[in-house]
C-alpha cells in the first residue's frame, strides 16, 4: 500500500512538472495541462480551460476578476475562439464582458440575468448534445444540472476528457444554491456522468476549482457522489453537519454530508424524510 501511494505522488510530481507556466500575473496564472490544453488557476480557486484544435479553440468559463482575460486568451491561441460558459455563477462568468458573445445552457438565463447585469454581448443557448468542431478536436454539450439548472459539461471523447465546472463540484459540490432543485436531479445527473465514465471512455473529469486539487477527478468520485445523493434524495441525513463558510454566508439550514473525499452541501429544508 505504501508503494502505491509513492508511486501516484511520484507521478503527480511529473505531471505538475511538466505543466509549464505560460503567462502569470497576480490575478492568474496560466500553464499548459496537456497537448494544445491550458489551465488557468485564478486568485480566488476558480478555473478556466482553453482548448486548442486545428482550426478553432474554446475557452471554458470566464473566471471572477481577471483583467483583460481576453488578451490573455490570444496571447496564448491565435486561432478564433468560443467562450462557453459551463453554468451561470459569478465564479465562472465574472468577465464575460470581456467577450462579444458567450454560451450557456438556457436553463441559467434567470442566474444570467440577475448577476451579470451589465452584459452587453450576446449569450447564445447551448443544446444538450451539441458539438463545437474546432478541427480535428471536438467538444460534445452535455446538460448535468443539478449544482445550478443549466449547469453543463463538455466532453474531449478522444482524449477520455470531461470540464465539468462545478456540476459535479471539486471535492465538494454545492447543492444548496438557489433555484435549489430536487437532489434527485443531480443524482440522476451523476449516473448519467458514470455511463459516459463506464460505457463510453471518459475517464477524467477536470472540474472547475482545479487548484484544490491538481488532478482530475476519477470514477470512484462519481460512483461515491451517487451514493451520497442517493441517501439524501432517500431522505436519509444520517451524519449531516451543520455547514459554514468563511467567504460566503450561509443559510442556518445549510447542511453537510461526506464520504471520504466527497462532501455534498445542501439545504434541509429541500431533503423530505420518507420514513415519516
Amino acid at each position: 500500500m505504501k508503494k502505491s501511494v509513492l508511486v501516484i505522488l511520484a507521478l503527480l510530481s511529473l505531471m505538475e512538472g511538466w505543466a509549464q507556466v505560460v503567462f502569470k500575473n497576480d490575478e492568474v496564472t496560466v500553464s499548459e495541462l496537456s497537448e494544445k490544453t491550458w489551465v488557468f488557476e485564478t486568485w480566488d480557486y476558480t478555473t478556466m480551460y482553453l482548448l486548442e484544435g486545428t482550426e478553432g479553440a474554446m475557452l471554458i468559463d470566464a473566471g471572477t476578476r481577471c483583467a483583460g482575460l481576453d488578451k490573455i486568451v490570444e496571447s496564448i491561441t491565435d486561432k478564433p475562439y468560443d467562450v462557453v460558459i459551463t453554468h451561470a455563477h459569478p465564479d465562472h462568468a465574472g468577465c464575460i464582458g470581456y467577450f462579444d458573445e458567450v454560451w450557456m445552457h438556457r436553463n441559467d438565463s434567470v442566474l444570467i440575468q440577475e448577476r451579470t447585469k451589465d452584459y452587453k454581448g450576446k449569450v447564445r443557448y447551448l443544446q444538450d448534445g451539441q458539438i463545437f468542431d474546432l478541427g480535428e478536436r471536438q467538444l460534445e454539450v452535455k446538460l448535468m444540472p443539478g449544482h445550478t439548472p443549466g449547469s453543463v459539461v463538455l466532453l474531449d471523447r478522444k482524449r477520455g476528457d470531461c470540464y465539468s465546472g462545478d456540476a459535479f463540484g471539486s471535492g465538494e459540490v454545492w447543492l444548496q444554491c438557489r433555484p435549489m432543485l430536487p437532489i434527485e436531479t443531480f443524482y440522476r445527473s451523476c449516473c448519467r456522468m458514470e455511463k459516459l465514465m463506464l460505457e463510453e471512455g471518459i475517464s477524467k473529469i477536470w472540474c472547475g476549482h482545479y487548484p484544490y486539487l491538481k488532478n482530475y477527478l476519477p470514477l470512484s468520485y462519481i460512483q461515491t457522489m451517487m451514493k451520497l445523493s442517493r441517501r439524501l434524495a432517500d431522505g436519509n441525513q444520517d451524519g449531516a453537519k451543520p455547514y459554514t463558510n468563511p467567504s460566503i454566508p450561509q443559510p442556518s439550514t445549510t447542511r453537510s454530508i461526506s464520504d471520504g473525499y466527497c462532501k455534498i452541501v445542501y439545504d434541509l429544508t429541500n431533503v423530505t424524510d420518507k420514513e415519516k
